[in-house]
């Protein structure tokens, strides 16, 4: 075990895009569990859009840092120490920790994380099996309700959310259009995630004329990661009864005012559409059963995952300023450590 603990704080709050003096990097000595209590060692890190909000001096759905903070985020970790009668030192477990190589957690708030099955694996418990596989589903299965006949539009379709969500309402029948921002992004949706048509939104001048032609029958329901642009020519291609679940708009998180671009609500009367912004934590109830059937069908191979992995910790910070510049593709992770032998 390393001598020291290295771990991020929010170095100050950035004006507009962050850069890498939002992130302070610091030394302090490896905790020790007290009882109840296992020292986990992070093995991978997710980095998440949602975390630029937790940077602003303002209240939203996650409450902000303050400067000096450490930066909380999901870990896949290995358990160092327990003083907890469920962990023994070994076993892999899942986690809201910190931006830190080592952090010590209540042993209640762990869970197991087996990485044997087929095509799972320990990144994946950050990505399709975790927080955001779940946002996919209940986004998708609650509030966009794909059926047989269906076109599903998602914007941001090549992340970790987008790709999930195209798969589970293919699974459910639905024809499933992406956009995506490179050629690369949308050749891998069309022929690794299953997508029966994708567009790359930053080669495209038309977005409205590049959904009539993947759309011709109109949007019946919508996943938006994204926001801006595409989602303002989506929200005019609106079937009848459409259903529109808004679950990110990284488009505009590093925006300080407040941008004002087409006025949308009249796209909804002539559709009878439902726009719905949701949480995943509102489903928190549910989460066993989301767990269990997507454990199944990536088993299975019905819904297939990627993650880019950045290694070395000290990359954390720039492993999350590449997601506002579209850099991965599916989950975003940071390798920090091996398991031990």
């Amino acid at each position: 075990m390393a001598d020291t603990n290295r771990q991020f704080v929010l170095g100050g709050r950035p004006d507009g895009k962050p850069d890498l003096d939002a992130f302070e990097l610091r030394e302090t000595a490896i905790p020790e569990p007290g009882r109840g209590e296992v020292l986990v060692r992070t093995l991978y890190l997710s980095v998440d859009p949602y975390m630029r909000g937790r940077m602003r001096d303002r209240d939203s759905y996650a409450e902000p840092w303050a400067v000096g903070d450490r930066l909380e985020g999901h870990v896949v970790g290995e358990v160092v120490a327990s003083e907890h009668d469920d962990w023994e030192a070994g076993e892999f477990v899942f986690g809201r920790l910190y931006w830190s190589e080592y952090a010590v957690a209540d042993g209640a708030d762990l869970t197991p994380v087996d990485p044997t099955p087929e095509n799972v694996t320990l990144p994946s418990y950050l990505g399709v099996l975790g927080m955001p596989g779940r946002t996919a589903y209940f986004g998708t299965l609650d509030v966009v309700e794909p059926g047989p006949g269906d076109t599903v539009v998602v914007s941001g379709a090549a992340g970790a959310v987008g790709s999930t969500v195209g798969q589970i309402a293919g699974l459910a029948g639905a024809r499933v259009v992406g956009f995506a921002g490179t050629a690369e992004k949308v050749s891998l949706l069309e022929d690794a995630f299953g997508f029966d048509a994708a567009v790359n939104y930053a080669a495209t001048e038309d977005h409205r004329a590049a959904l009539d032609e993947a759309a011709p029958g109109g949007v019946d329901g919508y996943f938006d990661n994204v926001g801006g642009p595409v989602s303002d020519a989506v929200l005019t291609r609106l079937a009848v009864d459409a259903r529109v679940a808004v679950c990110g708009q990284i488009a505009h998180y590093n925006e300080e005012g407040v941008p004002t671009g087409p006025r949308t609500l009249p796209q909804l009367i002539a559709s009878r559409a439902r726009v719905e912004g949701f949480l995943v934590s509102d489903y928190a109830s549910r989460f066993d059963r989301a767990n269990e059937r997507l454990r199944e069908w990536v088993v299975s191979g019905d819904v297939t995952h990627r993650e880019s992995v950045v290694e070395g910790f000290e990359r954390a910070p720039e492993a999350f300023l590449g997601l506002f510049a579209g850099e991965n593709v599916g989950k975003q992770v940071v390798a920090v450590a091996e398991p031990s032998e």
